[in-house]
């Protein structure tokens, strides 16, 4: 008996992919259905990166396929593709780069370059091509964090060459100027850096660009929300009610400036003691997750408050690196492929598909 196209799309219909929560049929990912009598080949085309998953996935749906009534040979074949997303009406995209997530938090002390630093690497652990633009000029902490030394090349005496750390390119003011040299500068001169930071640096083809912001709400937030193409936001915060005040102002920031916030963070969320494996809620519990019910965002995980963290860090080797099969490292993957998800679910940018109009005298 023949197997049909439609008892294909049914059986995918009813494969729920654990990274979208949505079907392979309805996310369009299912796509070159090729049914030859009882034999069925199909392409699942991911737009998120999800090395880990390919394999488990390929499985799934051979193994939903092979449920089929009278079916013969099964071929699947997973792939991804990340492709660039709408960012603020009137910002022109970043040649090289193709989608910003910016990383911030309304106050300072919430580890947010830590959570901006295992994101970008869990992001790469999962395929994709990622940088990092450390955007904090009074305060960087990328060029540690990543264990980079040294000062970027110029090539053309006009650019910089990203420096790069861990199989991320980054860029850093942090790169430009001794550790000790304070950053006495003016809010113009701040964003101007900035700017050039961004604007200057020969980004190589590069899927995300997360984008590490100083705490607050000044003069670099509102430059990256008027002059920066930010495909989505994401607030980091700590369960503790002063921290989320100050969150709620970032979070509204960003609304007000018209770029849609990814999701929340909650970092120091449960404290494991290391001797006795007690735990404990220093900062309070549920903050994170009831500001996302107050403004329907999505609550993109939890981290603990854990030494190793801190450690791996300061020491150069960010936990996705360091320590890859550690349950904390698991966690920044999770949360790095429900980000890609989300920016994948958006409008796609279609502004280099457009034909450009030159006027010549002839």
């Amino acid at each position: 008996m023949a197997v049909t196209d439609q008892q294909v799309q049914d059986a995918l219909k009813q494969l729920i992919d654990p990274n979208t929560r949505k079907d392979y049929i309805s996310t369009k990912s299912a796509r070159n259905i090729k049914v030859d009598g009882s034999n069925v080949s199909v392409d699942v085309l991911l737009g998120y990166p999800a090395k880990s998953q390919l394999e488990p996935i390929r499985k799934e749906v051979a193994a939903k396929l092979r449920t089929i009534p009278g079916i013969g040979s099964v071929a699947v074949n997973i792939s991804m593709k990340i492709v660039s997303h709408a960012v603020q009406r009137g910002v022109k995209l970043v040649p090289g780069v193709k989608n910003i997530i910016a990383v911030a938090s309304g106050k300072g002390g919430v580890g947010k370059s830590t959570v901006a630093v295992n994101l970008a690497l869990g992001l790469a652990a999962e395929g994709a091509t990622v940088g990092v633009l450390d955007a904090d000029i009074y305060g960087p902490s990328q060029p540690i964090m990543l264990g980079i030394r040294g000062r970027p090349e110029s090539r053309d005496g006009k650019t910089l060459e990203p420096m790069e750390g861990h199989g991320l390119q980054a860029m850093s003011i942090g790169f430009l100027i001794d550790v000790d040299t304070p950053m006495v500068w003016r809010g113009p001169m701040v964003t101007q850096a900035l700017e050039q930071l961004l604007n200057e640096t020969r980004w190589r083809d590069i899927d995300y660009l997360v984008v590490d912001l100083p705490p607050g709400t000044g003069d670099i937030q509102l430059t990256l929300a008027q002059r920066v193409p930010v495909t989505g936001a994401i607030i980091v915060t700590t369960p503790q009610d002063i921290a989320l005040i100050d969150a709620r102002k970032g979070f509204k920031m960003f609304e007000k400036v018209g770029i849609p916030i990814l999701g929340i963070v909650e970092n120091m969320s449960i404290h494991v003691c290391s001797k006795c494996g007690h735990e404990e809620r220093i900062f309070g519990e549920g903050g994170g997750e009831r500001m996302c019910k107050d403004y329907s965002v999505e609550f993109l995980g939890a981290l603990p408050l854990d030494i190793n963290i801190r450690e791996q860090a300061d020491s150069g080797k960010p936990s996705v690196v360091s320590d890859p099969d550690s349950r904390i490292a698991q966690i920044y993957k999770e949360i790095a492929r429900r980000v890609a998800v989300k920016i994948a679910e958006k409008q796609q940018d279609h502004s280099a598909a457009f034909p450009k109009i030159v006027i010549q005298n002839t």
